[in-house]
């Protein structure tokens, strides 16, 4: 059915051209050759040259001048592969689709091969010479960026393991990535006597209808099931593909590569899961206990966990009704951050409609300065829809803003690159919330926003618990289906609580996970976001002047500052074991108000 149809109205589709015409226009061709004759004539000048470059008089200039020649060529293989990976995500069951993502992860990672060098040496200088060296503006301005290169300094490997692992990347984790991409892509889910997409099939689990929820869930469970020895085949492979790159440079723990990539302390997050897990019975086990008796249920099923209320609104909203909600609560914020928005929609940044071969879920990938950034959504017409909506927006005007500090700068850190996103999401609830003049209306969107929260804090914090189990044992030998299923059922029992039955098929949920395939133990900055956000908000609320221009220049930072630097100005610091709890107390306070509508 045509989404216009359903009452969606037009969905808008990506317009890719502001990155290249086709696969098969001449600039495709034109930047790669340049990319790599680039990449070798920086080779050829400045490899063995560092060290001796950094020790001369003038040196901090001259790796200055290297470093932005450098930035130059990452910009543009950054363009390439970023065009190919959003037309793969666009219909990654189309055979042109997926060999132009190939043919070009092959060709970037050759090219990028011979800049590989760079990043080693940068790291082999002494801190007495790199110190001497950054005290020149040049190379100061990248101070940031060598950084946090230099944090990876006691891991790195020998140059010829380096370069191994960079060219086997593709025969090896991104090609086990893509399998799991395509195998999920061409799953089919037997509901309603129709063949649903992974996308159509979860969405049932959010229908009114229980019928239909229960349907769903075990078509879900049934497809998992049967592809279980795949999903099993993949994850050993991933788990222990990332044990031995773990083991050959020295990291202690499971996670440490993943706190490093987020500059984030390991005792910052082992606070954060502590104190969730510690809140489950005063978060997810009273809510859930809670939504039972709404429903009128002695307790619930696992496919009435994202069930509506009764007295919820199930009218379809319309793409431009979602469009108007989020525009208005941004600009309700500051002007700039709605102006910022509305490009998304008005210039071809979005790709909505759930479609066979489309990538399930949401995402904003900010591909690279020189152009601007792509959100994509399965838009449903649903709140949930309106409210990731908000989020993957939040993600794209964090990158718009953070462009201008270059290709090697911009990029957030996962823990702060989902503030933007999370915030978006509270104040586009929080303009629904203040119009809910209904007892009943209210009721519902306050257990919509819980149930929202409770997913981005309890349960992915469960993910991330889940991953270190898998991945401890996988230290210790193959895991078998039943040991994962095993991990999986144990974590979500804890999580959820007493009031969810958990029944047979359930156990096989893990496997549609992309996270745990694509970025392992990615999923706890979903959690450190929230929190953070709820936090951030609370001091909005008691200050609001001067604090849009202080959350600006925030996400204008990049990359630059820890989250400790940007966090002061706001008086907020996430190494104080009380952040946490400060976090969560914004969900008890709702669960608190619902429970008081009892």
């Amino acid at each position: 059915m045509a989404d216009h149809e359903r009452g969606l109205g037009e969905l808008p589709v990506w317009n890719l051209t502001d990155l290249y015409s086709s696969p098969d226009a001449p600039e495709v061709k034109a930047d790669l050759a340049i990319a790599a004759e680039a990449a070798t004539d920086f080779k050829k000048r400045y490899k063995g040259q560092i060290a001796p470059l950094a020790a001369s008089g003038g040196g901090g200039a001259e790796l200055g001048r290297a470093i932005g020649i450098y930035e130059e060529i990452e910009d543009r293989l950054g363009r390439l592969i970023s065009y190919a990976g959003l037309l793969y995500a666009q219909d990654n069951t189309n055979p042109a689709n997926a060999k132009f993502y190939g043919d070009i992860q092959e060709r970037v990672t050759t090219i990028s091969t011979d800049l590989l060098f760079f990043a080693l040496e940068l790291n082999k200088l002494d801190d007495d010479t790199f110190a001497a060296a950054l005290k020149d503006p040049a190379l100061a301005h990248y101070g940031p960026w060598l950084r946090d290169l230099r944090a990876m300094r006691p891991y790195q490997l020998s140059d010829e393991l380096e370069t191994l692992l960079h060219e086997k990347s593709v025969t090896g984790h991104a090609a086990w990535n893509r399998l799991f991409d395509e195998t999920m892509a061409r799953l089919t889910f037997e509901a309603g006597g129709k063949e649903l997409t992974l996308e159509a099939a979860l969405h049932r689990l959010s229908e009114k209808d229980r019928t239909k929820r229960e349907e769903a869930a075990h078509s879900l469970a049934e497809t998992f099931k049967a592809n279980l020895p795949l999903f099993t085949l993949i994850t050993n492979t991933l788990a222990k593909d990332k044990e031995i790159e773990d083991r050959l440079r020295g990291f202690e723990d499971i996670a440490q590569s993943r706190h490093i990539a987020n500059r984030v302390e390991p005792e910052v997050v082992a606070a954060l899961v502590d104190a969730v897990r510690r809140s489950y019975p005063d978060l997810s086990h009273r809510y859930y206990a809670m939504k039972a008796k709404w429903l009128g249920l002695d307790r619930l099923e696992y496919w009435d966990r994202n069930a509506p209320l009764p007295q919820s609104d199930d009218a379809v909203i319309t793409w431009d009704q979602a469009r108007d909600t989020v525009l208005d609560a941004y600009g309700g914020f500051t002007p700039e951050m709605a102006e910022i928005a509305n490009r998304f929609f008005e210039k071809g940044w979005i790709d909505a409609p759930a479609r066979a071969g489309k990538s399930s879920g949401a995402f904003a990938h900010p591909t690279v300065p020189s152009v601007h950034p792509y959100v994509l959504v399965n838009y449903q017409g649903k709140t949930r829809d309106v409210m990731t909506l908000a989020h993957e927006l939040g993600h794209g005007v964090h990158q718009v803003l953070a462009a201008k500090q270059g290709p090697l700068m911009a990029d957030t850190p996962l823990t702060l690159a989902e503030t933007a996103s999370v915030f978006g999401e509270m104040l586009t609830f929080r303009k629904l919330l203040a119009g809910a003049t209904d007892k009943e209306r209210r009721k519902a969107m306050l257990a919509s926003k819980v149930e929202d929260m409770l997913n981005t804090v309890v349960r992915q914090t469960a993910f991330y618990t889940f991953e270190r189990h898998v991945h401890t044992a996988r230290r210790q030998g193959e895991l078998t289906s039943d040991d994962i299923c095993r991990f999986w059922m144990e974590v979500q029992g804890e999580s959820l609580g007493p009031a969810i039955h958990l029944g047979p098929g359930y156990e096989t949920y893990w496997c549609y996970i992309s996270h745990f395939i694509h970025a392992p133990f990615y999923v706890y900055a979903y959690a450190f976001g929230d929190c953070l956000v709820n936090s951030l908000y609370a001091v909005y609320e008691k200050a609001q002047e001067g604090f849009a221009e202080r959350y600006f220049e925030m996400l204008s930072a990049g990359g630059t500052l820890r989250h400790k630097e940007l966090l002061a100005p706001f008086g907020l610091d996430a190494t104080d074991p009380a952040f946490w709890d400060k976090g969560l107390s914004m969900i008890r306070g709702f669960i608190d108000e619902l429970e008081a509508m009892e």
